[in-house]
């Protein structure tokens, strides 16, 4: 019987070595959370007291009047539901999109199999440009669409292939004795394959999740004009362009402007920053438990 070494009866090099690495995850945690709660400190403090400096962990005079500031604008709460319906839909049908095609490329019987991967993979080094795309956008008609949001980014080869990844690790006896029984491959895919895959799909969503959220450029090129398609990160980029000139060129009242002029560019940032940071924290701790599963918990092993 194999007993774990007790921490005081561990050798002075053992004990060294421990305290090392505790020191250096101490460093790590500090350094990982010191940013964001500088962040966080700067944007609840009054903005004419931030200008003065000094604001590291805490804010010295404690004020919501640059969150009211950022949220008082036009358009935000439009933007705030366009954002979440982009993000939900682009994420589910990104996963589902790069699943299918994974599980088809790591099946042994696809005669297509390297010519469609080195197709995908040559999507990963070439483009055409920001331009050609835009031309291609509105000759297929998706300018001042919601599809916009969503076809372009359907299916991502990086994804794919860190899907076909895992998949290619799965036992075959799986599908094999799915076979026997008469599954067919759609039901091989989704009840079998797809709950395997739980801790790369929580983390190909993630990455899906954060990239619609935080997107505003497509807004920008080719909904900027379509009020009721506007993404809440491109509205609060209008938030900032209009505060860092001082004036609000997206209001249309006179107590807006002078709402404005009680903030500073410095601390309107931070709220916004804390603004479309917040979703994405509240929702990795719900994913984070896939990521240390194991690749075929309760499966067979070959």
């Amino acid at each position: 019987m194999i007993r774990k070494k007790s921490y005081f009866k561990a050798s002075s090099s053992d004990r060294i070595f421990d305290g090392i690495n505790y020191l250096v995850m101490a460093l790590v945690v500090v350094v990982t959370l010191y940013p964001f709660l500088n962040v966080l400190a700067i944007s609840l403090n009054d903005s004419t007291d931030t200008v003065r400096g000094g604001i590291y962990l805490w804010p010295r005079s404690l004020s919501f009047a640059n969150f009211k500031a950022v949220l008082t604008f036009d358009g935000l709460l439009v933007g705030l539901k366009i954002s979440i319906l982009r993000t939900i839909v682009g994420t589910l049908v990104g996963i589902m999109s790069a699943a299918l095609i994974a599980f088809t490329l790591s099946r042994k019987d696809f005669q297509g199999r390297k010519f469609v991967s080195i197709f995908l993979a040559l999507t990963m080094y070439f483009s055409g440009g920001l331009i050609p795309v835009y031309i291609l956008m509105r000759d297929l008609g998706l300018m001042n669409t919601f599809a916009v949001y969503i076809l372009p980014g359907l299916v991502s080869a990086f994804n794919v292939f860190v899907i076909r990844s895992f998949m290619d690790n799965l036992p075959p006896e799986l599908q094999e004795s799915a076979k026997l029984d008469g599954a067919n491959d759609f039901t091989i895919f989704w009840r079998i394959i797809l709950p395997l895959c739980k801790p790369v799909l929580a983390t190909i969503a993630l990455f899906l999740a954060v990239g619609q959220w935080n997107s505003w450029f497509d807004t920008y090129l080719y909904n900027g004009s379509s009020e009721h398609l506007t993404t809440l990160q491109f509205e609060l980029m209008k938030v900032l362009q209009s505060t860092t000139a001082g004036t609000n060129q997206d209001a249309h009242s006179q107590s807006m402007n002078q709402l404005m002029n009680t903030v500073s560019p410095e601390s309107v940032k931070m709220a916004i920053t804390i603004i479309v940071t917040v979703p994405i924290v509240a929702i990795y701790p719900f994913l984070q438990r896939y990521f240390v599963k194991g690749m075929t918990l309760g499966a067979v092993k070959s």
